[in-house]
């Protein structure tokens, strides 16, 4: 029993060191709601982002969505895109979205 124990607690352990990543920036795709206007994005992709093996499905497509549909739409505070709304853009165009979906 005790060696049990100790063994489910290792492998908790190693779980958690395993399951822990760096922070990584958070795209807002708004909740995919019908939206006249969009909001700047709070953060900007990291580089591992812009690896090709790190792309995960959902991410994927929740960006390729968002800018399919909104990309030619207006900021909200009538701005220009920022730094990390630029970064989000060009992921969206690495993606092989079409540009000209974006504004």
């Amino acid at each position: 029993m005790k060696k049990l124990i100790v063994f489910v607690f290792a492998a908790l352990a190693l779980t958690a060191c395993t399951s822990q990543s760096g922070a990584t920036a958070q795209f807002n795709d708004e909740q995919q709601g019908d939206i006249a206007c969009m909001r700047h994005q709070d953060q900007t992709p990291g580089e591992e982002y812009f690896d090709e093996g790190n792309w995960d499905t959902v991410v994927s497509l929740s960006i390729l969505r968002y800018y399919t549909t909104n990309g030619a739409k207006p900021y909200c505070d009538g701005k220009a895109a920022t730094e990390a709304d630029q970064g989000w853009r060009r992921l969206y165009v690495q993606m092989g979205a079409d540009q000209t979906n974006l504004r």
